[in-house]
């Protein structure tokens, strides 16, 4: 312990510095998946383009892969202005060292809360802040982000899962007309998915599916 303390006192301050930089990078590369879940759009595109496979019925295409690669990079397109607005308030004045590190996080906090308030339902914010015993917040700022975050999480799910359900509808009238056609002629052994899924990816292709999808999605941020 003495040595250790011994090295930080005989460093000189560039190599602390040094030091602390990489430890803010290691930290923010270890919180990184939980931020892109829990703090960006990722969660509802995701879930959204998981239900669109889903009602399509096509098994594993497409695969996990090109989803989540898909999810990431619209992610990274939408987050944009946040993630520039974090770098430019936080990151270059802390690697400049004209602002400490607590400094940077607070500002760093700012856009993310910006984003994550103007898509988080009134009552699943005030679930949290009232469970925590917490004072009504005067401005968006005020709110803490131990609360913020579960809070913008539940709201993107149910907000995915309405985009879900509204994906789900018409192909859902395709298994049942399928089904009530074999049935009416008797074809009770033959399963309805496999007769209806040609049906529905061809709907799917001709209403360009997955352009209307994005475009759904890029508009609801």
């Amino acid at each position: 312990m003495n040595e250790f303390m011994e090295f930080f006192n005989n460093s000189d301050p560039s190599n602390v510095s040094a030091s602390v930089k990489l430890f803010l990078l290691l930290t923010v590369l270890s919180l990184a998946p939980s931020i892109l879940i829990l703090m960006t759009c990722f969660t509802r595109i995701i879930i959204v383009l998981s239900f669109v496979r889903t009602s399509l019925a096509t098994q594993q295409m497409p695969p996990n892969q090109v989803l989540i690669g898909l999810a990431l990079f619209m992610s990274f397109f939408i987050m944009a202005p946040t993630f520039q607005e974090v770098n430019k308030t936080a990151l270059t004045p802390l690697f400049e060292e004209k602002i400490n590190l607590e400094e940077a996080y607070e500002k760093a906090a700012v856009p993310f809360k910006d984003f994550m308030s103007q898509h988080t339902r009134q009552k699943d914010l005030a679930l949290f802040l009232n469970y925590a015993g917490m004072d009504k917040p005067e401005t968006v700022q005020d709110i803490p982000l131990t609360a913020l975050v579960p809070a913008y999480a539940i709201s993107e799910i149910k907000t995915a899962f309405q985009i879900g359900f509204m994906i789900f509808i018409p192909f859902l009238v395709i298994d049942m007309i399928v089904a009530s056609v074999l049935m009416s002629m008797g074809m009770m052994m033959l399963p309805p998915v496999m007769i209806s899924l040609p049906f529905k990816i061809l709907l799917f292709v001709l209403v360009d599916g997955w352009y209307l999808v994005v475009k759904s999605l890029l508009q609801s941020f």
